[in-house]
């Protein structure tokens, strides 16, 4: 009896004891609780657009130093929670508008308030609504970007043709068909084009007629890239690396995400169509788009008349999914591009060649990604490509050569998460090529392999009004010819590059950069020997060739103050074994075309870039620009196909969602020329664009117009190698509609 009663006396001292201990926890997790919502602070605020402030949905922000997203609900507001004090970098994301950077200040126990208007692309300038920074890596770079509104508003869609108007930018073509950007004056592989910071796997490099496989019509950015950043794709992109964004999510957004654009246009009967949709479920994302574009003959300026076969037929499209966590993704696609089109016809010879090129390629892709702000690497990203690219080049229906590049890689970042004034990323790359030519122009003897694996770096520091970059790119590179005749060869080099800005005074900011780079021979350069349409010439390699060793310097000031905004640049680069193709004197009989070989010499380049803008009152501003570059070897020979002196000048008239650009642009006559190369007549052109902005519910509506050579100017690139058979396009005209689903 007694020892039951002590037991229930036991069993109700240990329920009483259980409560007091659960009262007592409940109690230090509700003062933790209290505690920690004064010692962390919250940011919410409300994204609109247009003049009359509609609230976005679907819009994704993002917090640079934490890697922490959030998405706006259907009033626009987003809302991030639990946020321990201090500053924060706030970047806005939705496809088809500016990104918009904003800092924020978190107070113990407050809610900071940032709110956001964003812009359709092609339509802002702006991309910084605070009066800091951003980050110090988008503070400074030096990374020019054309958007997608502005990529279809121009006469052809080209890669080169694209870009040719930015600044220190030309264009290399052989016909509408095939263009690629020339920067600064180089050209080549010293030009890395890329999709997504992976190489296109294309053999635009190699030659004059050969397009890249860039669907300009369905991404949503295209940059340019120059200073230490281009150390993270290459090390011998002295003159720049141009990168295409497809736009391919690294977050998830719910609901549905559109677009439609189409086009038209005259000389040559252009028509094009692009569209593309993204819909999100729980944390599943999905995405597809597709584009065609065709043209016929176009005529040139004065009284030139068509320039014969000068046709353009392409399609493409892209289909992925992909799976979101809370800080993990992963996710595949598959794209494809085909494209033919005609080389301008030789009007010189007395039964000229139809000459066409009919070219795909089929490029599969898987991403890995993981975001964490709390660990010492932020954000992780691994990226595995696989392209498959065929061309064929025709004459007169038949195909004479087929040429094969199928390429592999696998590329590796690791962005380090911000410590005080450091801030940087590092990575890996490895890529594996194989090469061959079969048929009429079989350049080199026998299928190529080529390897490649590099190492990258690139850091910041930022000590109040001084930033600091550094970047290093270590990189070996092999060459496997499968012909026993022809030698392996390998190359192994560093490159580095170092820059610092100075903001001197409210507004005014000092650049200065250098870089050392090291470019190991290009298999064309190596191992060519044979007859060369895209180059017309009888190119011989030479096995023997030495890696180019550069040095350059670049220096660039801006100024910004309430009515004026303007940049100056001067650059200065000396190529140590610089590779270039010289005419020997001798004439090949078979081909016709002069025999010329790879050698070697020193090089300078030099040159100057020059742009600013004046508000001349609330709906005008005046534009202008020049660049010029200057390339010859040691012995003071100029080298071939160098820019002329280019200026513009303009108007950007604008009321609500109007805007017209009127603009003239002059080119002086190039006059140093290469041996066998031909002086090239300066010109001028006036050019205009317009555009009306009309905003929906969710829907954006653009209607452009472009209206180029209006005075009907026949005139002449110096940067093509047919230049003297194919002028460049005369008066013409394009309209385009795009509408935007959010």
């Amino acid at each position: 009896m007694h020892g039951a009663f002590r037991s229930q006396s036991k069993i109700r001292k240990v329920q009483k004891m259980k409560r007091f201990i659960l009262l007592i926890a409940a109690a230090l997790l509700f003062c933790s609780s209290a505690f920690a919502q004064q010692s962390t602070g919250t940011i919410s605020g409300t994204v609109t657009y247009g003049p009359d402030k509609a609230v976005v949905h679907n819009v994704s922000i993002r917090i640079k130093e934490l890697e922490r997203v959030a998405a706006t609900d259907d009033l626009g507001t987003y809302r991030f929670t639990g946020l321990a004090a201090g500053t924060y970098h706030l970047t806005t994301h939705i496809e088809g508008f500016k990104d918009v950077t904003s800092v924020a200040i978190v107070r113990s126990g407050e809610t900071t308030t940032v709110d956001f208007d964003i812009k359709l692309a092609g339509v802002a300038a702006d991309v910084t609504v605070s009066g800091e920074d951003a980050t110090p890596q988008v503070a400074f770079s030096n990374v020019n970007t054309l958007d997608s509104v502005q990529i279809t508003a121009r006469p052809t869609t080209g890669l080169g043709d694209v870009l040719a108007g930015e600044a220190g930018v030309a264009k290399r073509s052989a016909g509408p068909g095939a263009s690629r950007p020339v920067i600064r004056g180089f050209d080549g592989d010293r030009v890395k084009v890329t999709a997504d910071g992976v190489g296109v796997g294309s053999l635009g490099a190699q030659s004059g007629d050969h397009a890249e496989p860039v669907d300009t019509l369905s991404v949503e950015r295209i940059e340019v890239i120059k200073g230490p950043e281009t150390l993270l794709y290459s090390s011998g992109a002295i003159g720049g690396v141009v990168n295409a964004v497809s736009g391919r999510e690294e977050e998830w957004h719910p609901g549905l995400r559109g677009y439609f654009s189409t086009s038209g246009g005259v000389p040559g009967a252009s028509a094009s169509a692009a569209g593309g949709i993204q819909y999100g479920y729980k944390k599943w994302l999905v995405w597809a788009n597709a584009n065609g574009q065709r043209s016929s003959a176009y005529s040139a300026g004065g009284n030139w008349g068509k320039v014969l076969n000068t046709f353009t037929r392409s399609a493409g499209g892209t289909i992925g999914v992909g799976y979101y966590g809370e800080k993990a993704f992963i996710n595949g696609s598959f794209s494809y591009v085909q494209n033919r089109y005609g080389i301008p016809l030789d009007i010189r010879e007395a039964s000229p060649e139809l000459r066409s090129l009919r070219m795909h390629r089929n490029d599969t892709r898987f991403s890995f990604g993981y975001n964490d702000g709390e660990l010492p690497f932020s954000k992780i990203r691994f990226t595995v490509d696989i392209s498959r690219y065929r061309h064929q080049e025709i004459a007169d229906s038949e195909v004479g050569t087929t040429f094969r590049n199928d390429t592999n890689s696998v590329r590796g970042i690791f962005e380090q998460k911000p410590y005080r004034n450091l801030n940087g990323k590092f990575g890996f790359e490895f890529s594996g090529r194989d090469f061959s030519t079969v048929g009429d122009e079989m350049l080199i003897d026998g299928p190529v392999k080529e390897g490649s694996y590099a190492g990258f770096v690139f850091e910041e520091l930022k000590f109040g009004r001084l930033g600091l970059e550094f970047a290093g790119r270590i990189e070996h590179r092999r060459y496997d010819p499968r012909n026993p005749l022809l030698p392996d060869r390998k190359f192994s080099g560093l490159s580095g590059a170092a820059s610092a800005k100075y903001d001197a005074w409210e507004g005014g900011r000092f650049v200065a950069s250098y870089k050392h780079s090291y470019r190991p021979p290009a298999l064309d350069e190596l191992y060519n020997h044979g007859p060369h349409d895209g180059t017309l010439a009888y190119e011989i390699g030479n096995n023997a060739l030495r890696p180019e060793i550069g040095d350059g310097i670049d220096l660039s000031f801006s100024q910004t103050v309430s009515r004026f905004q303007g940049q100056a640049a001067f650059y200065y680069y000396r190529l140590q074994d610089y590779i270039f193709l010289a005419p020997t004197g001798d004439i090949d009989a078979d081909s016709g075309f002069p025999i010329a070989r790879y050698l070697q010499g020193t090089s300078r380049f030099w040159g100057l870039e020059l742009h600013g803008q004046v508000k001349l009152s609330k709906f005008a501003a005046l534009l202008a620009g020049a660049d010029y570059v200057q390339a010859e070897l040691s012995d003071g020979r100029a080298l071939p196909r160098i820019p002329p002196l280019r200026g513009r000048i303009g108007l950007d008239l604008h009321y609500n969602s109007f805007s017209v650009k009127p603009e003239f642009v002059a080119v002086a006559k190039q006059t140093r020329t290469f041996t066998d190369e031909t002086p090239t007549a300066g010109y001028g052109v006036v050019n205009l664009t317009a555009s009306y902005v009309f905003v929906q519910k969710h829907l954006a509506h653009l209607f452009s117009l472009s209206a180029f050579n209006l005075n009907n100017k026949l005139y002449f690139n110096h940067v093509s190698f047919i230049k003297d058979i194919s002028p460049e396009m005369g008066r013409g005209v394009k309209l385009t509609y795009t509408v935007r689903y959010f």
